[in-house]
C-alpha cells in the first residue's frame, strides 16, 4: 500500500498510514547490530489527504480479506483478523501486547496470530520515513516497525497505534495523550497504549456495520 508512514525527521511528514506518531521512534528492542544511533525527535506531525486515503485503503483490504474468509466458512461465529508477526521478531512482545490491548478493548473483532498467510503481517527494519502501515498490492497489508522510531517513543504505543489503522482508525495528531491515534503528537513522554472510549466505540461500529457491508459486497461478487 502506498505507505502510511510516520513523518521522518528530515521530511517532517510521513507518507501514508504512519502511526501518526509522525516521525516517531518508538522504543523497541532491536538487535544492537541493527539498531541505529539515537536521533533527535522527528519534526512535523502533519497529516495529509494521501495519508488518510492510504489508511482507508489498508483498512478496506483487511476488511475484504476477512469477509472473503467468512464467505468461504459461513459457520464462523466471530470476526477474527489474523496477523503473522514472524518478520518482526524484535517486536514480538510489543505485537502480542498490542493484540491483547485491542482484544480486551473491543468486542466485534478479535486479533489472532498465525504462522501462515494472515490478513496482514508485521515487518521491521530501518526506514528514514519511520513506522507505517501499508497494503502490499495483493489484497493484504503489513505494518512496518522502524528501529529508530522505536528508540524515541513507547514501542507498545507505536504498535498498538499502527494496529489501530488495521482496524479502521485514522490518525488524529492534534489529540491528547489519552487518544491512542494522536500518535506522536503529544510527544515522547506519552506512553498511553490504550484506545479511549470513542476509539473503542468506533472500531466496534466499523466491525459491525462496515463488516456487514463488506460481506454483502463479497457475496454479490461471487
Amino acid at each position: 500500500m502506498p505507505s502510511s508512514r510516520m513523518p521522518a525527521k528530515s521530511t517532517g511528514m510521513i507518507v501514508a498510514l504512519g502511526l501518526g506518531l509522525a516521525a516517531a521512534t518508538f522504543g523497541a528492542a532491536a538487535p544492537a547490530s541493527a539498531r541505529p544511533a539515537p536521533v533527535a525527535a522527528h519534526a512535523g506531525y502533519t497529516g495529509s489527504a494521501q495519508a488518510a486515503s492510504d489508511n482507508q485503503a489498508f483498512f478496506d483490504a483487511v476488511l475484504k480479506s476477512v469477509a472473503e474468509k467468512r464467505t468461504e466458512n459461513p459457520g464462523l461465529k466471530s470476526v477474527t483478523v489474523t496477523y503473522n508477526p514472524s518478520a518482526a521478531p524484535s517486536f514480538s512482545s510489543q505485537i502480542s501486547r498490542a493484540a491483547s490491548i485491542w482484544n480486551s478493548s473491543v468486542s466485534n473483532v478479535k486479533l489472532s496470530a498465525t504462522s501462515g498467510t494472515g490478513d496482514f503481517s508485521y515487518r521491521e527494519g530501518n526506514d528514514s520515513r519511520g513506522s507505517y502501515a501499508s497494503t502490499d498490492g495483493h489484497g493484504r497489508g503489513y505494518v512496518f516497525l522502524d528501529y529508530a522510531q522505536n528508540q524515541q517513543y513507547d514501542s507498545v504505543r507505536v504498535v498498538t497505534h499502527e494496529t489501530g489503522h488495521v482496524l479502521g482508525l485514522p490518525d488524529h495528531y492534534e489529540g491528547p495523550c489519552s487518544e491512542l491515534m494522536s500518535g506522536g503528537g503529544p510527544g515522547p513522554s506519552c506512553t498511553n497504549s490504550s484506545p479511549d472510549a470513542n476509539e473503542r466505540a468506533r472500531v466496534d461500529q466499523l466491525w459491525a456495520n462496515g463488516f456487514a457491508k463488506a460481506l454483502a459486497k463479497v457475496n454479490q461478487a461471487r
